[in-house]
């Protein structure tokens, strides 16, 4: 095909599709050489999803990783840092060798897909396959409808492709013509796509350009394996529909991981407008003990595994729980050091998480440097073919927390687990007026009701007073603190639960606890219970109230 035949592309190199938020708090959309170019000028990548955010800040590190050539240890690592500016002569010299691999429309080897993907019947497909927020089939639950579904622009299409590279469900896929995998027209699941099973954690500094920094794990002995094989998609052959063979997919390193190529997709349209897509089975991509090359996930040890496979540890990567605000898991973001002689640990800090504790114990980042660490994953339901729900989180902290041995870290988790005591103090008196009440049919939903209302108050409490930890805070005293302001909130909240209690509960009544003992349940009781339950919970707090009352019939358990 000559020049004269060819019809428009969109270059994801020089055309603005990445959304961004500048250090004045303006949005806008850059092009791929103007994200390293505007960095220092921008806050962050700021997309529909967090997890588009994602998937777009480890394909900009791809490059990064390419260009400045790891980089190959900490001194090169310290240079971009002190000079805090990136290397653009090369990343703009880069990106003009792979320019026309970089076209989201070129006709051979077109961004992230197949050019002559097909199905036995050639059928078309619309949009609904590539953007996540529409759900496939049931059109009505989404406000992307009419006309918003006919056609999208090229600068959106490129970012939900990313984004379905990165985390399209599992789920029976369209049989692409030539994959030998296919049986009647239809291509089986291989699960869900690369980024979907990592519990994905990446740091956020000032600017852009320090977010790509912080997040840049040189490619060295000690961290990552630098290894000749490991090459972005777009400096290898253009895949097929054809699944690439286990002994040259690699991944070889971070190159391959963050470009992997876990779908085969074309999409249809042009310059004017994207129409469809069709998206089929790509590469299959095993997680288990990739926790010393993947450095942007949490990781947890499976027993399951270990088991099958007799030996251990086996890690595999740990989505984050989306039922609980991130502070309330430190203890998994950032989990207690190994004893020496003592097993393997049953989870792994994040690789990124624990370069920047280096940096910070060797000096190269000042111990007043605060970070945001942002959390990332996506919960998938029915058979992983759905996404459910998308998780994102973020704690700003100094850098000092990060240590393994740092006594402010241990501080932090060991907060975190005195706010649980305090809310489950909380659940049980709910639990106990609503025993005093005789309602027991209402008691868990007051329950969690009460503890609902614990967690709002404290969560914004919590990460004020984790954000002021510095290198000047004593860690018992900063503990005793965050005890009297977790007491004082929980405190307010028992008090309300016991003026609307009613005169019933007042009175009480008789029942038996589950050891089938008789007890006499009323609101003074179960006040009694609180406050002792309490003291017990924050030992730090003071003054300590004297028990009263007769001691819980169930020993601290909720009744």
């Amino acid at each position: 095909m000559t020049n004269i035949d060819r019809k428009p592309g969109f270059s994801l190199v020089d055309e603005p599709w990445i959304p961004v938020l500048d250090i004045t708090g303006q949005r806008r959309d850059v092009s791929l050489l103007g994200l390293f170019e505007q960095a220092g000028g921008l806050r962050m990548i700021a997309c529909e999803l967090p997890t588009q955010t994602f998937a777009i800040l480890r394909l900009a590190l791809a490059i990064l990783h390419r260009t400045t050539g790891g980089p190959s240890g900490e001194a090169a690592w310290r240079a971009l840092w002190r000079e805090r500016r990136l290397p653009l002569a090369d990343i703009a010299d880069y990106l003009d060798a792979f320019r026309e691999r970089f076209d989201l429309l070129h006709p051979e080897h077109p961004f992230y897909q197949v050019a002559d993907l097909r199905a036995a019947k050639d059928s078309t497909y619309g949009l609904e396959r590539l953007i996540a927020d529409v759900p496939n089939g049931m059109p009505f639950l989404t406000t992307r409808a009419g006309p918003g579904m006919d056609s999208i622009n090229p600068a959106e299409a490129a970012r939900w492709l990313v984004h379905c590279q990165a985390y399209d469900p599992s789920g029976i896929k369209t049989g692409a013509v030539g994959d030998l995998r296919v049986k009647g027209g239809k291509g089986y699941p291989i699960g869900v796509a690369s980024l979907g099973a990592l519990g994905g954690v990446h740091l956020e500094g000032a600017t852009l350009l320090e977010t790509l920094l912080l997040n840049l794990v040189p490619i060295a002995p000690g961290w990552q394996v630098a290894d000749e094989r490991d090459l972005p998609v777009w400096e290898r052959e253009p895949q097929t529909a054809v699944e690439e063979a286990d002994s040259t997919r690699g991944p070889y390193g971070l190159l391959g991981l963050y470009t992997w190529q876990s779908r085969r997709i074309r999409i249809f349209g042009d310059a004017g407008g994207i129409t469809g897509a069709m998206i089929s089975i790509g590469d299959q991509i095993e997680w288990q003990d990739r926790h010393l090359l993947e450095p942007m996930s949490v990781w947890g040890r499976s027993a399951p595994r270990e088991q099958k496979q007799k030996r251990s540890p086996v890690y595999l990567p740990r989505p984050h729980d989306h039922s609980r605000a991130l502070w309330r898991g430190l203890q998994t973001l950032l989990p207690a050091p190994p004893q020496p002689g003592a097993e393997a640990p049953q989870r792994l800090s994040p690789m990124v998480v624990r370069w920047l504790a280096r940096l910070t114990l060797t000096g190269v980042v000042p111990p007043d440097f605060q970070v945001r660490t942002r959390a990332t994953s996506v919960t998938y339901g029915t058979q992983q073919a759905v996404v459910d729900e998308v998780f994102s989180d973020a704690l700003t902290m100094n850098v000092l927390l990060l240590g393994e041995d740092s006594a402010l870290r241990a501080t932090a988790v060991d907060a975190t687990a005195d706010a649980e005591a305090a809310v489950k103090v909380l659940r049980r008196l709910a639990d106990n007026l609503a025993r005093a009440a005789g309602s027991r049919a209402t008691d868990v939903g007051e329950a969690d009701r009460a503890a609902e209302r614990a967690y709002g108050l404290l969560d914004h409490a919590f990460r004020h007073w984790l954000a002021r930890l510095d290198s000047t805070s004593d860690p018992v005293d900063e503990r005793a603190a965050w005890q009297r302001l977790v007491r004082e909130a929980i405190v307010r909240l028992g008090t309300d639960l016991l003026d609307s209690a009613g005169p019933t509960a007042w009175v009480g009544r008789t029942g038996t606890d589950r050891a089938g003992r008789e007890v006499h349940y009323s609101s003074s009781q179960a006040d009694a219970w609180f406050r002792s339950g309490l003291a017990k919970a924050l030992p730090m707090t003071t003054p300590r109230e004297p028990e009263t009352g007769s001691p819980h019939p169930e020993a601290g358990a909720a009744a």
